[in-house]
């Protein structure tokens, strides 16, 4: 017979025990983040997820039913790697999520169910550092006391991290999936602002530098060292690059020296002066000398400008009767003109040359949108983005097809942002699950693998 001092099912009743079964939860219970999934795209037909998002998180108090997956063989080995099968019984408070959490969520776009927990959602346990999905919700335990129900007890496995985005804006929730995502970061540029410089005419100057034998077996650029002039400071000075992959007498490959360029190309000389390389590792490189008279002398930079990806033109106006100069700029790795560097100096200038710099990428716009598909412009290559700063002008993108070329335009597929690719960095590429080669070292120490049989006689 039922206690007659209960109606059995009265809303003060039901109240009593939910209010009970909350002071418990607070008592005894741990406080885990509750991170509900955004569907942001599903297959039609069988709606498996495509791609889906987490980047909120709600604290609720939960009671830690079972643990067992922490205790004994909580890993496993396969053909798949080592694979951590961790798992977790919690169990909420039906009301804390009904009034707590389902209001935050309810509007919210992409969230398919907001009134109770959902399969798929992630639960962050703060006590090992880990991220559960929640595999099952058990909605129906205990059975309908005074009538209702007043627990969700949600069955969780550890989560596997595929290609969903995590920012959630804790960061002891999403650094718990740094250590397992392949990510790239992509420096971009919008906007950047012309450089320019000037110069001026001197005689008996440097006006180019012939290599006549590149030699062979060089490690690094040699030092240029040129006869000094005979006027006190105009000797000229001049810098070698290198070329990789040509063959040497031997058969071998090296790098070799494929010019100069002449930082200053001096002034007073009236023979061409002698040139020899020193160092670098390698020997064998030649090269000779012109002079000319009224050519271009030092190029002085009165604005490194901004934005720069790629070395821009460098143009210098025409003597009108004689040789017009060549230079090519040096860009900094912040993306300023930092040098120019003379090819030829020219001859017949009266007048001192106006040199003109081409303009970095000027038209970058609009902001990308997170999951969105971006393409390189030169490269053809594609990748989803994770996230995007538009202030640092930074993008973090994963499942790279291709690999972006510093200086292309890339553009988004929904968004239509475009931007120039200004450098790269690839981080954050250890998956904490798959360690096939450990293993396969540690056990080439214990069994020899060249045997037929290692078991037995061969």
């Amino acid at each position: 017979m039922l206690n007659p001092f209960f109606l059995q099912g009265s809303q003060s009743e039901q109240s009593l025990v939910q209010d009970l079964i909350n002071e418990q939860l607070r008592m005894y219970g741990v406080e885990v983040y509750y991170i509900p999934r955004k569907y942001l795209t599903k297959n039609t037909i069988i709606k498996e997820v495509i791609q889906s998002k987490f980047d909120d998180a709600y604290p609720i108090e939960a009671y830690v039913e079972n643990y067992e997956g922490y205790s004994a063989n909580p890993v496993i080995l396969s053909k798949f790697g080592i694979q951590a099968l961790n798992e977790l019984t919690v169990t909420i408070s039906k009301e804390r999520f009904e009034l707590y959490i389902t209001p935050l969520i309810q509007n919210l776009q992409n969230i398919e169910l907001s009134t109770r927990p959902k399969e798929g959602d992630l639960i962050y346990f703060p006590l090992g550092d880990r991220l559960f999905e929640v595999k099952f919700v058990e909605h129906e335990k205990p059975f309908y006391q005074l009538q209702k129900t007043y627990v969700y007890t949600l069955t969780c496995e550890l989560f596997r991290y595929e290609d969903e985005i995590i920012d959630t804006s804790i960061s002891e929730i999403d650094d718990s999936v740094t250590t397992e995502v392949n990510l790239e970061t992509l420096t971009l540029v919008s906007a950047g602002t012309t450089a320019s410089a000037i110069t001026s005419i001197v005689n008996g100057a440097v006006v180019s530098i012939i290599v006549t034998n590149r030699g062979e077996k060089y490690v690094s650029a040699p030092t240029v060292a040129i006869s000094s002039s005979p006027s006190s400071g105009g000797t000229a000075v001049g810098i070698a690059t290198l070329i990789s992959g040509l063959i040497d007498c031997d058969g071998t490959t090296s790098s070799k020296v494929q010019g100069v360029q002449i930082i200053n190309p001096g002034f007073g000389y009236t023979v061409n002066p002698g040139i020899v390389f020193i160092g670098g590792g390698g020997s064998g490189a030649a090269a000779t000398t012109r002079i000319s008279n009224q050519s271009v002398g030092i190029v002085t930079i009165t604005s490194g400008g901004s934005g720069y990806t790629t070395s821009p033109s460098v143009t210098f106006s025409s003597p009108g009767i004689g040789t017009t100069a060549i230079a090519v700029a040096v860009v900094s790795s912040a993306g300023t003109i930092s040098a120019i560097r003379i090819t030829n100096a020219g001859a017949g200038y009266t007048l001192p040359p106006t040199i003109t710099i081409g303009s970095p990428y000027m038209t970058g716009s609009g902001n990308f949108i997170d999951t969105e598909i971006i393409t390189g412009g030169s490269s053809g290559a594609t990748a989803i983005v994770k996230s995007w700063n538009f202030i640092t002008g930074t993008l973090t993108i994963s499942n790279k097809v291709g690999n972006f070329i510093v200086g292309e335009t890339i553009t988004g597929s929904e968004s239509a942002a475009n931007y120039q690719v200004k450098s790269s960095d690839t981080f954050n590429t250890i998956n904490a699950y798959p360690e096939n080669s450990e293993i396969e070292m540690e056990a080439d120490e214990i069994l020899d693998f060249t045997e037929l049989n290692p078991f037995g006689n061969p």
